[in-house]
């Protein structure tokens, strides 16, 4: 069950948001915050409680425009945090969608909130939480990644991650026999793994060498085929990719 803030300036809608989210049995607590700042303050206290504390928060219900901090600007300075909850945005402005799933929003809800579309949310956040492992960044790099799904947490090999994809705070491990969801930044995957053969293709995409199967150059562009799909290199890494491998044996 999911412990929500929400997060609006306008009181009226506050409390109808409060209400809908209490009435979801998938939230175990709905509390409010009447601007960003009180919602970081309340976000930091969260975190320094740890998980399991009293004041823990999963998952932030965010209008938009506010004054002073808006909601945007609050949900950057989530990102920076090692264990940020989730962002769902609820709001009246339509033109903010793609920045908000810029930021690894979960759903973008607009007013006025309809009960069945905000449960919509409440469900993507829940799911989310269940099939995403929260790794701490400060870890030791180990063989296997421990990630979850349905309640089962099962260890991937490192050795046998082909390519990982950004999902904003999140990134997709993959594998030639499926995919994982995992909540940790491709910027500190990049960093550990790259002592195991990872490299930067693409500010989306970190590839293990090992598992490169051909590497084209098509009128100046250039692709790699990696566990049976095609990912774009760009320029500024597509000259170090070559010469990587170009120096490894390959089996």
């Amino acid at each position: 069950m999911l412990r929500a803030l929400a997060v609006d300036d306008e009181r009226p809608s506050l409390e109808e948001l409060l209400y809908l989210l209490s009435a979801d049995p998938r939230i175990a607590d709905a509390q409010g915050a009447g601007d960003a700042t009180e919602a970081l303050r309340r976000i930091n206290r969260a975190l320094e409680s740890g998980p399991g504390g009293p004041d823990a928060i999963d998952a932030v219900f965010l209008d938009v425009h506010m004054p002073g901090l808006d909601g945007l600007d609050l949900a950057r300075l989530l990102s920076g945090f090692a264990e940020p909850p989730l962002i769902v945005f609820v709001t009246a402005h339509e033109d903010f969608a793609v920045q908000a799933f810029d930021l690894g929003a979960v759903d973008y809800v607009l007013k006025p909130v309809r009960a069945e579309r905000l449960a919509e949310a409440v469900r993507r956040a829940a799911h989310l939480r269940r099939t995403t492992a929260r790794i701490s960044v400060s870890e030791p790099d180990p063989d296997c990644l421990p990630v979850e799904l349905g309640g089962v947490t099962r260890f991937v090999p490192v050795d046998d991650i082909t390519h990982v994809e950004a999902r904003g705070d999140y990134a997709r491990l993959h594998t030639r026999t499926g995919s994982h969801l995992v909540r940790i930044p491709l910027s500190a995957l990049e960093e550990r793994w790259r002592p195991r053969g990872f490299v930067r293709v693409h500010r989306r995409h970190l590839v293990a060498l090992r598992h490169i199967d051909e590497l084209r150059l098509d009128a100046g562009a250039v692709s790699l085929r990696v566990g049976g799909e095609e990912l774009q290199v760009s320029r500024r890494h597509a000259r170090e990719l070559r010469e990587l491998l170009l120096r490894r044996p390959r089996h």
